[in-house]
């Protein structure tokens, strides 16, 4: 039987415990840089580095995982069984690249089974320039008194009037109204903030003390929640630059087998997206020709992914909830965001560590 699952944990303390013990094993030196507030378990929290290959290689892959916390467990898992596998570490050295492993990108939502900061802050939309105007979402404001009703389990009027905005504009719209970020509720879904989070200023100093001396950069970034379950879309992540993209398409599409989307085009499952943490590469290693890439895991269906995090943030709103529902509402988006199944793992990871060994071929050239 496979190793492959003994990579998972149940909670983030466990996540990082293994985390840490793989880079040790592997003879790797963690960074760890402690997040002010502590996890669910009163331990401590942290986005840990590890770096494998030369600190001036020429070519550096970032593995990350939690960028939205809860949706750590399944990136923690493919990190850890990245480290233990020496095949595919031997394999990226042979190809002169660096592996610069980032576990926890957001370790309060990790701990706590939220998918945001402990700013309430989206991670993945985070990263605007705030001397800006910032991007309005007029479309959440519609659906914005909806998601957030006063009760949970939401009333039946409630039910029925989202079932009125889903007959009249379709799933699709519905999903892209919440998702592409908003900054105009600061307690509600995918608030992208108005000001950059402690995950946001953190990554970016790893960015500039590890990519500053690499000319070519990758960047891998696991995501759960959208899509049939198991199944790793390779979701473009970087500007929409054509040049970029086929490259993306030419290292990750598999000849047509793994195809490379894009919310550029409207292929990808997921919608259009506003201050992707992508940017922050631009930003901070400017001198780096950068591809990336969001591998987004299925789970369960989108619907209820998306009413899991209605049911998170009203539970946030509502911190003297009943136990006994908040239990319920925290157990359902660890479930929307993470299928603890021995199939699920060995799925995930198996389609990784493809994406993997395509990287380090790409960034070889």
């Amino acid at each position: 039987m496979s190793d492959v699952p003994q990579a998972f944990a149940g909670s983030y303390a466990e996540a990082r415990r293994k985390f840490l013990d793989a880079a040790t094993a592997a003879g790797l030196l963690v960074e760890s840089k402690l997040q002010p507030l502590k996890g669910a378990e009163g331990e401590d929290l942290a986005m840990d580095v590890a770096r494998d290959g030369h600190p001036d290689a020429p070519n550096l892959l970032i593995l990350s995982s939690a960028c939205h916390g809860v949706e750590g467990f399944c990136g923690s898992g493919i990190q850890v069984a990245a480290l233990r596998d020496t095949a595919w570490r031997e394999h990226a050295k042979a190809a002169g690249v660096a592996v610069l492993y980032i576990h926890g990108l957001n370790p309060y939502g990790f701990s706590h089974l939220r998918r945001t900061t402990h700013e309430n802050v989206d991670l993945n939309r985070n990263f605007n320039d705030f001397s800006a105007p910032l991007p309005v979402n007029d479309a959440y404001r519609e659906v914005q008194h909806l998601l957030l009703p006063q009760e949970w389990p939401p009333t039946a009027q409630n039910a029925s009037d989202i079932a009125r905005y889903l007959a009249s504009k379709g799933e699709a719209a519905y999903q892209a109204a919440i998702t592409r970020g908003q900054h105009e509720f600061p307690d509600g879904l995918f608030f992208g903030g108005t000001e950059s989070t402690w995950s946001n200023r953190t990554l970016r100093e790893v960015l500039r003390v590890h990519g500053r001396r690499a000319g070519r950069i990758a960047w891998i970034d696991i995501h759960t929640g959208l899509g049939p379950s198991g199944v790793g879309e390779r979701i473009y992540a970087a500007r929409d630059d054509a040049a970029t993209l086929r490259r993306a398409r030419d290292w990750w599409g598999g000849g047509g087998k793994t195809p490379v989307t894009s919310v550029y085009d409207g292929s990808s499952v997921s919608a259009f997206l506003t201050g992707m943490m992508f940017n922050a590469v631009y930003d901070e290693c400017p001198q780096a020709e950068y591809t990336g890439m969001a591998m987004e895991y299925g789970t369960v269906p989108m619907m209820q992914t998306l009413q899991s995090l209605r049911g998170e943030q009203w539970l946030d709103r509502h911190p003297g909830a009943a136990p006994e529902l908040a239990q319920q509402i925290r157990q359902q988006v660890k479930d929307a965001f993470y299928t603890d199944s021995d199939e699920w793992k060995e799925q995930v990871v198996a389609q990784a560590r493809e994406a993997l060994f395509q990287t380090a071929d790409g960034l070889a050239g």
